[in-house]
């Protein structure tokens, strides 16, 4: 059985919300459960035993979790953020995920207020910060960019940051799991990988040109 056909992994495609339809699911026997795979630009959010996992190099990911409910998510994004006017989406269709989670400003928001709109505590919020390598050498240092934006962010929002894994010059694979508060880091050899750097490149140069679409709502 592929790990896609697991029937837990239909039975989480079936649950989750809308726009995390699209997201790659499989199940994952080592641990046990259901782990949902997202890439830069999206975010991925659970009220149950779901894993989520990504790879990044200067993008980062703040893993955002209510820690009475162990309800929450994680986001992926590339730059830290952008001034270009975001339109409504209709978020009750089974549609794609919105094109403004790839800036920090609004993956953080869309986030935050999936967790609250689910029955959330602002106030019992907790986040994991990871990424920002420097793996781009020919660009400028957008890795640091992300860092400082986010831990900037969650300061401002008072949502502490219990851990993080940021910076230097290693790419990292992440698993995080909400229903614990749980994450766990590998750190990648750049040297000789250079998947993620290429993709990371290939993908800021389409975002700088590309208009944002998708509605943030502040509480």
């Amino acid at each position: 059985m592929r790990r896609s056909d697991h029937p837990e992994v239909e039975l989480c495609r079936q649950s989750c919300l809308p726009e995390f339809s699209n997201i790659n699911h499989y199940w994952d026997k080592q641990r046990d459960m259901v782990v949902a795979k997202i890439l830069p630009g999206e975010f991925y959010f659970t009220t149950g035993h779901i894993a989520i996992s990504t790879t990044l190099g200067s993008c980062i990911s703040a893993c955002i979790w209510d820690s009475k409910t162990f309800i929450g998510g994680m986001n992926h994004f590339m730059l830290p953020i952008t001034n270009k006017e975001a339109h409504e989406v209709n978020w009750g269709k089974r549609e794609k995920m919105s094109d403004a989670t790839r800036y920090g400003n609004f993956a953080m928001e869309h986030l935050i207020n999936t967790i609250l709109k689910s029955g959330g505590r602002r106030a019992n919020l907790r986040a994991k910060l990871f990424g920002g390598a420097k793996v781009l050498n020919k660009m400028t240092d957008v890795g640091q960019r992300n860092i400082d934006f986010a831990i900037h962010y969650l300061k401002q929002e008072n949502i502490p940051v219990e851990s993080q894994d940021i910076g230097d010059i290693f790419p990292r694979k992440i698993i995080f799991e909400p229903s614990s508060g749980r994450a766990f880091v590998k750190r990648l050899d750049n040297l000789h990988n250079d998947t993620i750097t290429r993709r990371e490149y290939d993908y800021r140069s389409q975002i700088e040109q590309d208009p944002v679409d998708g509605d943030v709502e502040l509480f």
